[in-house]
């Protein structure tokens, strides 16, 4: 039988692999795109790969998996999370983006005092407050004299957060559906979400060699499965606080991969201000620990 410090290591270990794939994803992800893809063709083929494999353990565990609206409404934020995510890593400065993404805390304290009636606690005051002064530092454009994105991979990179945020209280409303079958519906909101923008955009898929496809598709039913199934299993085992603060090692993975395999450049405003979301972040992780 295990000993308890090995079930406490486990999760602990879960998240730092599923933080770390997270932080280097964009590296597979611009070779795939040095080889042809595109980005939304990209989004696609790794999602719908993940999503027949996921679907297969469904059915293989013969979990139930009952249609709603709140599952439907996690499936379309989910879908345009990630669909935004890695848009905004294939155009956009790595650690801009995951610094960008991280302002997801501010967006967690708006939509807790909207939708969950959630009072606005010392933590929460500060969470506010730092992230939002780090997304005015970061963001702001001498040019025009305020806080504004500069590109398209910022919007993206920004909305990214809010949907993640907004997924996360969709998680916590749904506690009685089976987190495989919230996976699911992520996954398959991802193949909704780049269907429907490819069909907009009308982008047929590039003429590419067979194993592009192959790794495409790979990097889907094994990395993005495997990155999913260690997340889930790291937040179930573990209480929210300490997955929070684990999960900010994306950010380290990020930078130190960024560093060593581009040219990118990060301005002092960029880590001034990603330092001050990075703090937010923390307050946010402490704000569960004192409700828990």
């Amino acid at each position: 039988m295990p000993s308890k410090h090995r079930l406490e290591l486990f999760p602990v270990l879960s998240l730092l692999f599923s933080a770390t794939l997270w932080g280097v994803l964009w590296y597979p992800l611009r070779l795939l795109e040095e080889q042809g893809l595109v980005g939304l063709w990209i989004v696609l083929l790794v999602y719908v790969s993940a999503l027949f494999t996921g679907s297969i353990f469904i059915i293989v565990r013969r979990y139930r998996f009952q249609p709603s609206w709140t599952l439907f409404i996690l499936a379309c934020v989910s879908g345009w999370c990630n669909t935004s995510f890695i848009l905004a890593i294939l155009e956009g400065n790595v650690v801009r983006v995951l610094l960008l993404f991280y302002l997801s805390p501010l967006w967690t304290v708006i939509l807790g005092m909207l939708l969950l009636n959630e009072s606005l606690s010392r933590f929460s005051k500060l969470t506010l407050s730092s992230a939002m002064c780090g997304a005015l530092i970061m963001l702001w454009d001498a040019k025009i004299g305020m806080p504004w994105p500069k590109d398209m991979s910022d919007w993206l990179a920004i909305s990214s957060g809010m949907a993640f945020a907004l997924s996360n209280v969709l998680v916590r409303k749904m506690q009685a559906v089976k987190i495989v079958v919230k996976a699911v519906a992520t996954w398959g909101g991802v193949f909704m979400v780049a269907g429907i923008l490819l069909l907009l955009q009308r982008q047929p898929l590039p003429a590419v060699e067979t194993s592009v496809l192959f790794y495409v598709l790979a990097l889907g039913g094994i990395g993005f499965f495997f990155m999913t199934l260690a997340l889930i299993y790291g937040v179930t085992h573990m209480p929210a606080h300490r997955s929070a603060i684990i999960l900010l090692f994306e950010l380290v993975a990020g930078a130190i991969s960024a560093q060593l395999l581009t040219d990118e450049v990060v301005l002092i405003n960029e880590w001034i201000g990603g330092a001050l979301i990075i703090i937010a972040a923390w307050f946010e992780a402490h704000r569960h620990m004192r409700r828990g």
